[in-house]
């Protein structure tokens, strides 16, 4: 069985959903048949290479929000997050920017066998330590942190390297109807919206494990 993910990593759901989906995972009886392929989406592609913007005042400004209802939804949703064991510490003074070098190191990560660690490593330094995933620096380190090759690293972002990937990922999640992340495909055949509970991760699992068997009878 194959589930792919659409994520971008400055999304705080997609971290949540990922973690309540592995939590399904792990209890599921046939998980070591479960490929899980992690996929590209933007939330906003057209923010500058290079140029950040406090996280907090992007969030006022998108959802026409006052600074203390901004500060209260990160309030919840750093509870949210800690229910489910993650740490998340979101600043006033964070900040959040075009992560599409990012997903082009993604890809990478997928074609030596890394992409599930170095997507955790990205997740963790932004949301709990709050480093930057926006610049060639900050990435590298990153990256060789999560088991990457430096050179490898230093080429893809001095290139155009897995742009081509990147959007199709982008490409595919539109053709499903994917407006927003986290989204799942489960064996091609089941969507998910959203950072789900981990008991909905674990029905769609058995339902889309019954559906393979019925279809192979």
């Amino acid at each position: 069985m194959r589930v792919d993910i659409w994520s971008d990593i400055v999304c705080p759901w997609c971290y949540l959903g990922k973690r309540r989906f592995e939590r399904a995972l792990e209890a599921f009886e046939d998980r070591a048949e479960v490929h899980v392929v992690h996929r590209s989406f933007q939330l906003d592609p057209t923010r500058p290479k290079g140029q950040t913007q406090n996280r907090r005042q992007m969030l006022m400004s998108k959802y026409h929000l006052a600074a203390a209802q901004v500060a209260a939804m990160d309030t919840r949703m750093e509870q949210t997050a800690a229910a489910d064991g993650l740490e998340y510490h979101l600043r006033p003074d964070g900040v959040t920017g075009n992560t599409y070098d990012a997903h082009r190191l993604l890809h990478l990560a997928a074609a030596r066998g890394q992409q599930d660690v170095t997507l955790d490593r990205f997740y963790r330094a932004y949301f709990t330590e709050g480093r930057s995933v926006f610049d060639d620096a900050s990435l590298t380190l990153l990256a060789v942190e999560s088991g990457l090759d430096a050179a490898d690293v230093e080429r893809v972002l001095a290139s155009d390297a897995y742009a081509a990937e990147v959007a199709a990922d982008v490409r595919e999640a539109q053709s499903l109807g994917a407006n927003g992340v986290p989204f799942f495909v489960f064996d091609h055949r089941f969507g998910v919206s959203g950072a789900q509970s981990t008991e909905v991760f674990a029905q769609v699992l058995a339902r889309a494990r019954e559906s393979r068997v019925t279809s192979n009878r």
